[in-house]
């Protein structure tokens, strides 16, 4: 084992992720004692199929006592479970499963899939169920990958403050000063408003496609501006950090736009909500690094760096995997809860004190 700097033994710990796009299971290995990060392992994807894709959009906003959930689980599980068994010498898997529900303060937060099937599957032993102490603590439960980002930004070396932008479902932002050594204490993160959710699903209602590929029809059209008026007024906007969405973010009514339009539309929407972000760090930050599905938009990326007053820049910029990101995070935050390590703080989830969420599973 390597001994890293923050003094206990590192793991090859594996990273799931499955999120609100529902495109597919991310997995990633990386080698870290929960505080630094050591070396990046490999990395694999695992799409979902249509079929198994509407089984989990059939149950999405369902909780524990619906009976969708059993037929949605079993796909979570199956994927997760297929593309784990391709890797080899893991110490300890993140299992975030697939979010169907997340209504902190009120019902909590629900995310399909069991960890301790999946390490009944794999012989590994699987940390799940990462949100539910936060969200029993007071906390939004999400995000999560702040404390991850804090190690990205210590391993880039990054000087000055920085933010990270992840654009998946939802678009969520993390401020982070590297000069600050517990990430507890360097981060701000919050959702800031819908990402590729509304996008993908105008194009699959209106042209049955899974996704405005490198946004190309919304590079045709024009936001309207009335409609993005009226959704800048969105409560949501007027709330101090920390806040999270689920993947019914609020956006723009686009039904009465032709397609190109709408899709412009909507995309400017997510830009904006990025834009709005900047109210909220407490310094300006020196870049702004994106990571996620949407980083791949280049309509979206120019209409987000329009609205920026810093550089703005895939991941990659910094050779690191922005389609990894999310699982990675896992991975990190699995080996922070096998040592007893928080992983969200009031600044990153509202919850009240630092606490350490997940459940671990062994074989």
């Amino acid at each position: 084992m390597v001994k890293p700097q923050g003094g206990g033994a590192a793991q090859r710990v594996l990273g799931t992720m499955s999120g609100t796009s529902l495109d597919g299971v991310d997995a990633s290995v990386l080698l870290t004692d929960g505080i630094d990060i050591l070396e990046f392992g490999e990395s694999a994807y695992r799409p979902y199929s249509e079929a198994e894709r509407e089984i989990l959009r059939e149950a999405l906003g369902a909780w524990q006592d619906d009976a969708r959930v059993e037929a949605a689980a079993e796909v979570v599980e199956l994927a997760h479970a297929e593309l784990c068994a391709q890797f080899r010498n893991i110490d300890l898997v993140g299992f975030h499963g697939q979010t169907l529900a997340h209504d902190p303060g009120g019902r909590g937060t629900h995310q399909a899939g069991s960890g301790e099937v999946l390490a009944q599957a794999l012989g590994w032993p699987v940390v799940s169920d990462f949100r539910s102490a936060d969200v029993r603590l007071g906390g939004q439960g999400a995000p999560l990958a702040p404390f991850y980002h804090h190690a990205l930004a210590r391993y880039i070396k990054a000087e000055a403050p920085i933010v990270f932008l992840n654009l998946g479902g939802v678009a969520n932002v993390t401020w982070v000063d590297p000069a600050v050594p517990k990430p507890e204490y360097a981060c701000l993160a919050f959702d800031c408003g819908p990402g590729n959710a509304p996008m993908d699903d105008a194009m699959r209602q209106r042209r049955n496609e899974p996704r405005d590929t490198d946004g190309a029809l919304a590079a045709q059209g024009q936001p309207d501006a009335a409609r993005l008026d009226a959704f800048a007024r969105h409560a949501f906007f007027h709330r101090m950090p920390p806040k999270s969405l689920d993947r019914a973010a609020p956006a723009p009514d686009v039904s009465a736009l032709n397609d190109a339009d709408a899709l412009a539309t909507l995309a400017a929407a997510c830009a904006l909500g990025v834009a709005r972000a900047f109210e909220h760090f407490p310094s300006p930050p020196a870049q702004l690094l994106v990571c996620g599905g949407g980083r791949h938009n280049p309509t979206l990326m120019a209409m987000i760096a329009a609205g920026c007053d810093c550089e703005v820049l895939p991941v990659e910029a910094h050779g690191l995997d922005g389609d990894m990101i999310e699982a990675q995070a896992f991975a990190y935050l699995a080996a922070r809860v096998a040592r007893g390590l928080p992983t969200s703080a009031p600044k990153t989830t509202g919850v009240g004190t630092p606490v350490g969420g997940g459940s671990l599973s062994k074989p």
